[in-house]
């Protein structure tokens, strides 16, 4: 059953919600303050919860620097509630490593629908082949353990990467050369009806190129889409 671990300091909300995600075998847990859903995280960091839940408005710190706080220690899956579902709460959510948002107030389904297709994406592995690695210049994608290897063979570095960026990349990835809009990238990514919010992709792309330098890697066809621009090797 996924643990999924709620940091907001409505103590109203955590009881109903739990019960709501029992119905989908799904155990939430709430923390009221920052400090106590760090000190959760930190204290089951070897596999103690699936994903987290953050509200932007917390006390000791807000939702984005808890956000920034956790990516630094970790690439659980992120749903960021946003007041009123401001643009900007949106786009500061996902430059910091989030992998979804929802503004409040929220339908409990649709929480349940979007973590579902976080967890999905996480857990989804391709069916197990003698290499199921993707091999390119300077870069090596692994499905499997949904890693990335940046640099010269033998001296690789592995990728720190979210989630969202690790789905992004192994989409490009699949069809190199291939053009995605911005849509084709939500639809993918996504799972589920949503409102489509394309600005989302155009900072997942900004931070996975960030992460990919020096490889030039993502080519940018206006008013088309994205392409992945490197060359792939054959093993």
């Amino acid at each position: 059953m996924p643990r999924i671990l709620l940091i907001d300091d409505d103590a109203q909300l955590g009881e109903p919600l739990a019960a709501y995600f029992a119905r989908y075998e799904m155990q939430l847990v709430q923390a009221l303050r920052p400090s106590a859903g760090l000190a959760q995280l930190r204290q089951d960091a070897h596999g103690g919860y699936d994903a987290a839940i953050l509200d932007v408005m917390l006390p000791e710190m807000d939702g984005f620097e808890l956000c920034r706080t956790i990516r630094r220690e970790s690439d659980i899956p992120i749903v960021m509630l946003t007041a009123r579902g401001e643009v900007m709460d949106r786009v500061v959510g996902l430059e910091l490593g989030a992998d979804d948002y929802l503004p409040k107030p929220f339908e409990p389904r649709e929480l349940v629908a979007r973590l579902q297709t976080v967890l999905r994406r996480r857990r989804a592995s391709p069916v197990a082949a003698a290499d199921s690695r993707l091999h390119f210049e300077g870069l090596v994608i692994d499905p499997t353990t949904r890693t990335a290897l940046r640099g010269a063979t033998g001296q690789e570095a592995a990728l720190e990467l979210t989630s969202t960026e690790f789905d992004l990349l192994h989409l490009l990835a699949r069809e190199p050369g291939r053009v995605f809009s911005r849509d084709d990238i939500l639809n993918h990514l996504r799972g589920h009806e949503a409102e489509l919010y394309t600005r989302a992709v155009d900072i997942v792309v900004s931070r996975l190129r960030r992460k990919l330098e020096p490889l030039e890697a993502i080519k940018t066809l206006r008013n088309a889409g994205y392409t992945l621009a490197l060359r792939a090797q054959v093993r």
